[in-house]
């Protein structure tokens, strides 16, 4: 058993690093909140405080609460499809199938695209007049389609941007879970006569739960920072159809230079985002597991 010195002389060595994770951790979130206690704008610069007036403010700011309705419908809905496709993909290639292993490299490749440079390839394609996507569809009597000029359209088509490259990701996770599932499940299974379907309902999928729960969560926080693809594919148009918290956030703090405001926006989105996820995790773990805690 480790003598009481000899403790203290180990995680003094994880000092250091312990401090300055909380420094970049905690200052920027404490100056976030200083800031969003002021006027900081570009009519009157600086840190003079402000009081609650930016979070009044914002309780009455109707296009900041239906950029967070779009973002989160746009969130749920992405990481939904993303995992029953990821789910698919990742059921495929877990079974002894030919050149799997070459699948498994290719179901990946649009997860290692720089998802900027992706936008602007996929606002390429989806172009009405130019895209090929409607001159694909052209051939067989369809379109042009207003992509990135509708609304409904637009919104469909960030989506689907989203999906296309962040499906990978889930199925990465969905696979390496897959593959260090036990096998004696599916031996008593094979045993008492179960076909492919039973077997998933019945062992596959609750043994999947705690990978499932952990994969959903995951992407959940990153869908609901959503912000380049739709910066680069409809700048939030076509008028506000796209606009997303993130995205409105960075008009009025880069585009209106209205700092503390931004800052207020920032802290709202935060605390929101944490309830609203508190919540959606423990939604999970009844629907996964069957239970509450």
């Amino acid at each position: 058993m480790d003598q009481p010195e000899f403790r203290f002389y180990k995680l003094s060595f994880l000092l250091p690093g312990l401090l300055g994770l909380l420094a970049v951790i905690l200052f920027p979130l404490f100056f976030t909140v200083r800031v969003s206690l002021s006027g900081w704008s570009a009519v009157s610069p600086g840190l003079d405080f402000d009081g609650l007036a930016n979070y009044r403010a914002l309780v009455s700011d109707v296009r900041f609460w239906q950029s967070f309705e779009r973002l989160a419908g746009m969130a749920v809905g992405t990481v939904l499809i993303q995992y029953i496709l990821g789910f698919a993909m990742a059921l495929l290639v877990w079974r002894e199938i030919r050149y799997r292993r070459f699948f498994r490299v290719l179901f990946l490749v649009p997860m290692m695209t720089t998802p900027v440079i992706m936008s602007v390839i996929w606002r390429t394609i989806l172009h009405e007049s130019l895209g090929p996507a409607n001159d694909f569809l052209g051939l067989f009597g369809l379109g042009p389609y207003p992509w990135l000029t509708d609304g409904s359209f637009a919104m469909a088509s960030v989506m689907m941007v989203e999906v296309w490259q962040w499906t990978p990701f889930m199925f990465l996770l969905l696979l390496a879970g897959l593959i260090s599932l036990p096998r004696e499940p599916f031996l008593a299974a094979a045993i008492d006569g179960a076909g492919p379907v039973r077997t998933f309902f019945n062992v596959t999928f609750p043994l999947m739960a705690p990978v499932s729960i952990g994969a959903i969560i995951i992407r959940l926080i990153e869908a609901s920072k959503i912000m380049d693809s739709v910066y680069v594919l409809t700048s939030g148009g076509p008028g506000t159809a796209t606009e997303t918290a993130g995205y409105y956030i960075y008009i009025r703090g880069l585009k209106d230079f209205e700092i503390g405001y931004a800052a207020a926006l920032s802290v709202t989105y935060l605390v929101v985002m944490i309830v609203l996820l508190t919540v959606i995790a423990k939604l999970l773990v009844r629907t996964f597991v069957g239970r509450g805690t």
